[in-house]
């Protein structure tokens, strides 16, 4: 296969960087492993289509290191397997339906047959490839529901390939949260096929037992083939009985004459014959690798990387952009006509991780620029809830779990409403779901980590939120978790006053507002006073250094952040924080504070938002353009070219906002304007329409704050642009930049929708929880 070096990308255009010439590839500008070291955890292997059920590619072995995706730079290859997911954190899930490749023949397939990399691996979008130390060469590419596998194996040596039912990515944390193979079977057929099934569960979030199905063939002849049988390294049987089941390890070893062996494989969730059929109807047997990586690289460039274009970038820019491109749309899994738990005509996707992370700015990107999959992925779980009961907040191998605060995907909903979102969604159904969320205690699934309440779906402090008006200590995770609740809340009250529905839109607009009964005055930490803090069942507060979280963790208050970033994080009610922490002079210094102190982390998502509250004070947008830039530098298109885990994509959404110079407010129509960073971007937005930012006068490093912004052709004077005003129906951003720090944003503040009784004139005293329901 051939790589294009980034250096040459430059001919395809009248000018270095420029990505606006007609059919250009931008596949090329994409490095996969972007994200793959410094805890990105990103998948670099084969992904041919965004959502694509498979993702193939190798999984690593480097001590007790989890290998989130299965990937890791250092270590020994053990095996090639068909699923992954990119950007999760907790403990690994899949790393299923495997093969190795082997040298000679094969004593004892349960024993480490792993193998180093004679050179790093090669790779872009629709193939991969591993150089192995013992010389034999492996390519891989794929289709939405199988895979090729072609092996080249050194001269003179008879080819092995073991296909390991019980292989499963393993987790070495020690919390709990590591898969098991529970069971499998395997059959070889006389016609060289192979069939089979494994059941496993675990990992992060606690599923119990699922299956894979999947079907196997080969291009040359089977010289021999084994079944076996064992546990841990111990053989049971290694014989030519052509089927094995059982809950100990199972598979299969195939030997061939030659010196290359191409191995397809299909899989599916009902059934092994859907396997096969997957198999066959994707991928016959003179499919060429190359068809395939053809076809991966034309999908992904019609369906996400040509729907932004951008002059003016240089080569690093242009492979931080693509590369986030593809980052973005790896996962959730498109399993539509793949579900095992009910048969319907909805779309159905799964691998949801976790809409805590992706609700601040992934899906409002993700409807932007693939609505029609937007619009199956909010019927998906719609679809969950009419069946499971809940919408998940994350969701793996057909399961909900696991909830970290809030029940998210309520913003996601409310979201997509208020953005005008129809087609084929029924949103008195969407509505319902939301608030089976908002009224109904999800069942304790008794996570150790946290046994207070569920784990798996729904909002399982809800008793405490429903009598106080807050959460005590009785629930961990309180803080955060009613800081959240209340923005689920008003993602009902959009969604309900949409609709019509007066009393409800009433009833969740006041629950909104409930995390301000977390709102401790007396709490003190350099220079301000008031912060969020645990409050007990008799109103009294608890006392909370507001510069620690505890552990930060599921048995603490507040969860990966601490009470100054959560105090700052009811994004629906931006005008009572306001005058709660002093004013706009009090409110800059706070945010100011952050980085002062040394308290924003751009790699923790509940810090997202933070970086452009300045929006919300007249004469300082500049600020949020300034933190926007410095974060900006924290990202590149390298290995390590992200500044925390990419929690499946939000990590590169919040660069591509950074980008385009707006930012969203989940939940609403408003996005706060930042600066773009080239002199001109597109984005397609579908049906004939499209977004033009344009830039003149400065420079993305050095001249970059707004001089003046037209809107559509018209003078703007406010730091914010609505859905209405630049996406529903395309339209136009103008601005001219420079390096002075203007006051040009002298018009309305952005909105603040929940704090409309404060700004009526009400009183700002903080009441009591329960006479705040």
């Amino acid at each position: 296969m051939f790589f294009w070096p980034l250096s040459s990308i430059c001919f395809l255009a009248v000018l270095c960087g420029l990505a606006t010439a007609a059919n250009v590839d931008f596949t090329q500008y994409v490095n996969v492993f972007q994200g793959t070291t410094g805890g990105g955890n990103r998948f670099p292997g084969v992904v041919a289509a965004p959502f694509a059920m498979v993702k193939l590619g190798p999984d690593v072995q480097s001590g007790k290191t989890d290998a989130y995706s299965g990937y890791l730079p250092s270590g020994n290859i053990w095996g090639f397997s068909m699923m992954h997911e990119s950007g999760t954190g907790g403990a690994p899930k899949y790393g299923v339906v495997s093969q190795m490749p082997v040298l000679g023949n094969v004593s004892n397939p349960l024993g480490d047959l792993s193998q180093g990399r004679a050179t790093a691996d090669q790779a872009q979008i629709g193939y991969y490839k591993s150089s192995l130390a013992n010389g034999i060469v492996v390519e891989l590419a794929a289709t939405e529901h199988a895979g090729v596998y072609q092996y080249t194996f050194p001269e003179s040596t008879t080819p092995s390939i073991v296909v390991d039912v019980s292989h499963v990515l393993p987790s070495f944390r020690g919390l709990g949260w590591e898969q098991h193979y529970s069971g499998g079977n395997f059959s070889f057929f006389p016609d060289g096929h192979y069939e089979g099934s494994g059941t496993y569960n675990n990992g992060w979030n606690l599923s119990p037992d699922w299956i894979i199905y999947f079907c196997g063939k080969f291009d040359k002849k089977v010289a021999t083939a084994r079944s076996f049988k064992g546990v841990g390294t111990t053989l049971a049987s290694f014989d030519t009985t052509p089927s094995v089941s059982g809950s100990e390890r199972v598979g299969g070893v195939f030997t061939f004459a030659g010196t290359t062996v191409t191995s397809r494989v299909g899989i599916s969730f009902l059934s092994s014959s859907k396997a096969c059929r997957n198999l066959d109807d994707e991928i016959q047997g003179d499919t060429s690798l190359q068809s395939l990586t053809e076809k991966a690289r034309d999908i992904w460039n019609a369906e996400v990387l040509s729907k932004v274009q951008v002059s003016g970038a240089s080569d690093a820019d242009l492979q931080l952009l693509y590369s986030s491109l593809l980052g973005m749309f790896l996962i959730p899994s498109n399993r539509t006509g793949e579900n095992p738990g009910w048969s319907s005509d909805e779309p159905y996707y799964d691998d949801i991780f976790t809409l805590w992370d992706t609700h601040r700015c992934h899906t409002a990107l993700f409807h932007i620029i693939q609505p029609n999959a937007y619009e199956e992925f909010i019927r998906s779980l719609i679809g969950i809830w009419r069946n499971d009961g809940f919408m998940p907040d994350a969701r793996s191998s057909n399961y909900n779990g696991r909830v970290q605060g809030g029940s998210n995907a309520d913003n996601v909903l409310a979201d997509a409403y208020i953005k005008g979102v129809r087609g084929a969604i029924n949103w008195e159904d969407g509505f319902a779901a939301i608030q089976t969320d908002a009224e109904e205690v999800p069942p304790n699934n008794n996570d150790p980590k946290a046994p207070d309440s569920s784990t798996k779906e729904g909002r399982g402090a809800l008793p405490d939120w429903l009598t106080y008006g807050y959460i005590t200590p009785t629930y961990t995770r309180a803080v955060s978790r009613a800081i959240e609740y209340s923005a689920n809340d008003f993602g009902l009250y959009q969604v309900a006053q949409g609709l019509g529905k007066t009393d409800e839109a009433e009833t969740y607009l006041s629950r909104s507002r409930n995390w301000y009964n977390h709102w401790d005055s007396n709490a003190s930490s350099n220079g301000h006073s008031g912060f969020v803090a645990p409050r007990r069942s008799d109103g009294t507060f608890i006392s909370q250094d507001p510069l620690s979280c505890g552990g930060c963790y599921w048995g603490d208050a507040y969860y990966e952040d601490n009470p100054w970033v959560y105090s700052l994080n009811a994004i629906h009610d931006v005008a009572y924080i306001k005058e709660l922490s002093g004013g706009d002079d009090m409110f800059v210094d706070r945010l100011n504070k952050l980085w002062d102190l040394n308290i924003f982390n751009a790699g923790n998502e509940p810090s997202f938002t933070s970086p452009y509250l300045y929006n919300f004070v007249k004469g300082q947008q500049w600020r949020s353009v300034e933190r926007s830039r410095a974060i900006g530098k924290l990202y590149n298109g390298g290995t390590g070219g992200l500044p925390g885990n990419s929690d499946a994509g939000a990590m590169e959404s919040n660069i591509l906002w950074q980008m385009i110079g707006l930012w969203p407010m989940t939940g609403q129509t408003t996005f706060l304007i930042l600066s773009p960073w080239f002199p001109e971007l597109s984005i397609n937005l579908g049906t004939g329409k499209q977004l033009k930012v344009t830039s003149t006068g400065g420079n993305k490093d050095t001249a970059f704050f707004v001089q003046s912004l037209k809107v559509n052709g018209e003078q703007w004077d406010k730091a914010w642009v609505t859905w209405d005003d630049v996406f529903a129906n395309g339209g136009t951003m103008e601005f001219i930049l420079g390096q002075e720090k203007v006051d040009w944003a002298t018009g309305v503040l952005p909105p603040s929708p929940a704090s409309g009784h404060i700004l009526g004139g009400m009183s700002a005293g903080i009441r009591s929880g329960k006479d705040n329901n």
